[in-house]
C-alpha cells in the first residue's frame, strides 16, 4: 500500500494510530510493498489518512514451509491397514476407526480405535453395552455431535447386515434401538448421510450373488422408523452428501465395473415423502440416465468383478420399485482438461464450500506428478484443478482413508509408507501416517461460510434465517446514502481516484497506465460520477457503529480519540472502487459477483491487499476463494501480482500457471499493462529457462512441443482442441452430457 506524506496537522494522528496498531492481534500478516511517496496535495482537504497496521516481522514468511501439508507419524496402538473399515472425524480433534478386514490375518474386527489429532496417538477404546458383531463395508455417521451411527456391513460369514447400532462417544456405550417399519435389505459398501434427523442409505452390495442395489431409504432418527424404499441410482463404493437441500451421489462402481464419472442428485425439498417417516412411495417420471433411456443400467449379469476380501464373484443388477419422490437429475462428464479420471489413482471424495473435492492420491495406476486435488463447483458444475500432486502428497506413501471435520475446513488422510518408502518393509502395514490438509489454504471457505450467489441462496435457503436476510438487506440499502436522505450516516471516507496510484517503479512505464474506473486492475465497470472538476471522487457516507463493529482497526482508531474521531472523516489511500467494495463488505459480509460493488475481480484483488494489511482473515479467505474460482485472462496478471504482494503463494502459483497457459491473451490485457516493470520481469521469469513461444501457425504445421522441432505428429492435440469448447478466458470447458 502506498504511504503518502501527510500535512503536519495529521502527524499526531498518524503517530498515535501507529502506536495503537502495535497492540497484539490474533492474526498474523505482513505488509504489502510500500509505493513511492506522494505529495500532501494528493490528500483531499478535510480528510485524514487511515494508517494500516504495521507488519509483524517473521509471522508469514518465516513459516512458509509450514504451508505445505506435512506427513506426521502416529504412535500408540496403530491399527493395521484394514479394508472397508469406517474412519470418522467425531469432533474435538478425535478420529474413530471401527471394524474392517485385516488382509494379513484374514480376520474381520469390531474393534474401536481412537486417534487423538493433537498427540497423534492411537488408542484401543474400551466399549460396553450391546457391542455389535464384527463387520466390514459398513457406514459410520456422526449424529448430534456425540453419537456414532453404524449401519449394515458384511460379517465374517459374508452375510449382509441391516442393523443399526449407536456408540455414545462420551461413555463409549453401545445401544441398539428398536426400529419400526420394513427393514431394508442388508448391504455393504453403501453410502450413508445424516440430514434433518434422518439417516439416508443409498445403494451398496447385497445377497449371495452380490447384487448392486439402486435404492434409497432413510431411518427417521426421532421415531426410529424406516421409510419406504425407492429407486434412485445403482452404485457401491460411492460417496453421498447433502448440500443445498439436495442429496448428491458421486463416484463408485456400477454395472460396468468402472469408476463412474457421473454425478446424481435428488431434490429433497421438493418431496413431501422425504419429510415423513411413514411416507409411502409414489411413481415418478421415468429415470433418464446418460444414454437417454428409461433404465440406463439394465439387468444384465456381469462375470468380471472384484469385491473386497473375496475371490472373483458375479455382480448382478436388481432394479424395481417406485422411483424416489422428488426431482432426480444426472450429469456425466465425458472429457475435459480438468476432469479427473476416476480409473487412475486412488480417489477420495468429500464435500466442502458447496464443492465436491476429489483427492487423486498416489497409486500404482498413476504417476506421482499426475496426482492432484480437483474440485467440482456444484452451482456451476465446473471442474477445476486446485493443487498439483507434488504440493500435497510426498513420494513413498499410500493413503487408505480420508475424513473431514464438520466445518469442512480440514481433511485428514490416513496411510502407510510404501515398500519403496518404508525401510522396514516386509511386515504388516499399519495406518501409521497422518496427512493434515488445511483447505482454507486453497481458498475453500468451509461449510459455514460458503459465498452467497443466486444459485447458492436458492439451494441453501433453509440454512439462512429470514431475520438475518432482512437485516442484511436493510443495511445494504443504507450504504453510502447522503445525509439528506434520512439514512443517519455520521461518517465520511474518501479514497483515491481509480487508477491514480502507481506501484514502485510504475512511473517508468510510460503510457502503460491502468484503465480509468477499473482500479487499475482490468475491465472498466460502471462507477459513480466524480463530483468535482478536479476529478476527486465523492466521499463515501457510512455509519460509525457498523464500521466499529465490523472493522477492528477502525474500532481501535476511534477508541484512541484521534482526529478522525473528532472530524468524522478519514482518507484511505487506495482506489475508490476498492475502498467502496471494502466498505460494502463491512455492511453485507458479501463480496460475490452479484453484489453492487464487487463485480470486478480487480476490486477483489485490491480487497485482498486490504484484508492482509488490516488483519481480516475472513475477508482474505473470501477474496482468495473468489479469485481462484473466477480467474480469467483479463485479471490473471493482476491477481498474480496481488497474491505475491500478500504472500498468498498458492494463489500466486495458480495465477502464474494460468498466465503461462494463456500467455498470448494475457499480455494483451490492460491488467498486464498496468503492472510495474519489476512485476513484468518477474512474471516473465516464471517461464522455464528452456521455454519457447510457439506461434499458432507453427503448431498447425505440426510443431512438437515436447521434442521442440517441426514436423511431429500433433493430431492428438488437434483432436483434443476440436473436441472441446474454448471459452473467452482461454480455458476449455469440460464436456458434459446433461439430462
Amino acid at each position: 500500500m502506498n504511504s503518502p506524506v501527510t500535512p503536519q496537522p495529521q502527524f499526531l494522528s498518524h503517530m498515535s494510530a501507529t502506536a495503537l496498531a502495535a497492540q497484539p492481534s490474533t492474526a498474523s500478516w505482513s505488509n504489502a510493498p510500500t509505493g513511492p511517496l506522494r505529495s500532501a496535495t494528493n490528500t483531499p482537504t478535510g480528510s485524514y489518512l487511515m494508517p494500516t497496521t504495521p507488519a509483524k516481522p517473521g509471522t508469514r514468511g518465516g513459516d512458509r514451509e509450514a504451508k505445505k501439508p506435512m506427513i506426521r507419524k502416529s504412535t500408540g496402538q496403530k491399527p493395521a491397514c484394514l479394508v472397508n473399515a469406517s474412519v470418522t472425524y467425531c469432533g474435538n480433534d478425535q478420529i474413530y476407526a471401527f471394524g474392517g478386514f485385516d488382509q494379513f490375518t484374514d480376520e474381520v474386527y469390531n474393534h474401536v480405535l481412537r486417534l487423538d489429532l493433537k498427540s497423534l496417538n492411537w488408542a484401543l477404546v474400551d466399549n460396553y453395552g450391546d457391542i455389535p458383531g464384527v463387520r466390514m463395508g459398513h457406514s459410520a455417521s456422526l449424529y448430534q455431535g456425540d453419537k456414532l451411527l453404524v449401519y449394515g456391513g458384511e460379517n465374517e460369514h459374508r452375510e449382509y447386515l441391516s442393523d443399526v447400532v449407536i456408540l455414545d462417544l462420551k461413555t463409549h456405550h453401545w445401544t441398539q434401538p428398536e426400529v419400526h417399519g420394513v427393514v431394508p435389505k442388508g448391504r455393504a459398501r453403501h453410502a450413508a448421510v445424516v440430514y434433518e434427523d434422518k439417516l439416508f442409505i443409498i445403494g451398496g452390495l447385497t445377497g449371495e450373488t452380490n447384487y448392486i442395489l439402486d435404492d434409497i431409504c432413510y431411518l427417521d432418527l426421532k421415531t426410529w422408523t424406516w421409510s419406504k424404499t425407492w429407486t434412485f441410482v445403482q452404485r457401491f463404493d460411492h460417496t453421498a452428501w447433502v448440500w443445498g437441500g439436495r442429496l448428491w451421489v458421486f463416484g463408485g462402481l456400477g454395472m460396468d465395473m468402472e469408476r463412474s464419472s457421473e454425478i446424481w442428485w435428488l431434490d429433497l425439498k421438493g418431496s413431501s415423502a422425504s419429510r415423513c417417516g411413514t411416507a409411502t412411495g409414489r411413481m415418478g417420471p421415468p429415470l433418464v440416465g446418460q444414454h437417454g433411456r428409461a433404465d440406463p443400467f439394465g439387468s444384465h449379469p456381469r462375470t468380471e468383478s472384484y469385491t473386497a476380501n473375496s475371490t472373483s464373484v458375479h455382480i448382478r443388477s436388481r432394479r424395481g420399485g417406485p422411483t424416489a419422490p422428488g426431482a432426480i437429475s444426472t450429469l456425466r462428464f465425458l472429457s475435459g482438461p480438468y476432469v479427473p479420471m476416476q480409473n487412475s489413482g486412488t480417489h477420495f471424495h468429500v464435500c466442502s464450500s458447496g464443492a465436491l473435492l476429489d483427492f487423486v492420491s498416489p497409486a500404482a495406476t498413476i504417476r506421482h506428478s499426475d496426482c492432484n486435488l480437483s474440485t467440482l463447483e456444484l452451482d456451476s458444475m465446473r471442474w477445476q484443478k486446485l493443487v498439483e500432486g507434488p504440493e500435497l502428497f510426498g513420494p513413498g506413501y499410500k493413503w487408505h482413508y480420508c475424513t473431514m471435520n464438520e466445518d469442512g475446513t480440514k481433511v485428514w488422510l490416513l496411510g502407510s509408507p510404501t515398500e519403496e518408502g518404508n525401510s522396514n518393509a516386509g511386515g504388516e502395514q499399519q495406518l501409521s501416517e497422518v496427512l493434515s490438509i488445511d483447505l482454507r489454504r486453497y481458498g475453500l471457505l468451509g461449510n459455514d461460510s460458503t459465498p452467497s450467489s443466486e444459485q447458492n441462496r436458492i439451494l441453501a435457503a433453509e440454512r439462512i434465517s429470514s431475520a438475518s436476510v432482512g437485516l442484511g438487506q436493510d443495511l445494504a440499502a443504507m450504504f453510502d446514502q447522503p445525509p439528506n436522505t434520512g439514512s443517519m450516516v455520521d461518517f465520511e471516507i474518501t479514497a483515491e481516484t481509480d487508477g491514480s496510484l502507481l506501484d514502485d517503479d510504475e512511473s517508468d512505464m510510460g503510457s502503460l497506465t491502468p484503465v480509468a474506473g477499473s482500479s487499475g486492475l482490468g475491465t472498466p465497470v460502471a462507477r459513480p460520477s466524480y463530483s468535482s472538476s478536479s476529478n476527486i471522487p465523492p466521499p463515501i457516507h457510512v455509519h460509525k457503529f457498523i464500521l466499529q463493529a465490523r472493522w477492528p482497526h477502525f474500532k481501535r482508531l476511534l477508541s484512541s480519540k484521534m482526529l478522525e474521531y473528532q472530524t468524522n472523516k478519514l482518507h484511505i489511500p487506495e482506489p475508490y472502487s476498492v475502498v467502496r467494495a471494502f466498505l460494502y463488505y463491512l455492511y453485507t459480509d458479501d463480496i460475490s459477483s452479484n453484489t453492487a460493488y464487487c463485480r470486478d475481480l480487480g476490486d477483489v484483488a485490491g480487497m485482498l491487499v486490504l484484508a492482509n494489511l488490516y488483519d481480516m482473515p475472513k475477508l482474505r479467505l473470501l477474496c482468495v476463494n473468489r479469485l481462484s474460482r473466477e480467474i480469467d485472462t483479463e485479471h490473471a496478471a493482476v491477481i498474480w501480482e496481488r497474491a505475491g504482494r500478500t504472500e498468498e503463494e498458492w494463489l500466486k502459483n495458480r495465477a502464474a500457471r494460468f498466465c503461462m497457459m494463456n500467455w498470448g491473451r494475457v499480455v494483451r490485457t490492460d491488467g498486464f499493462r498496468s503492472l510495474s516493470r519489476t512485476s513484468l520481469m518477474e512474471l516473465c521469469e516464471v517461464v522455464d529457462t528452456e521455454g519457447r513461444v510457439v506461434g499458432g501457425e507453427e503448431l498447425d504445421d505440426g510443431f512438437n512441443i515436447s521434442a521442440g522441432y517441426p514436423g511431429a505428429n500433433t493430431s492428438g492435440r488437434r483432436r483434443h482442441r476440436d473436441s472441446t469448447t474454448e471459452t473467452e478466458d482461454g480455458v476449455d470447458d469440460d464436456d458434459v452430457d446433461m439430462n
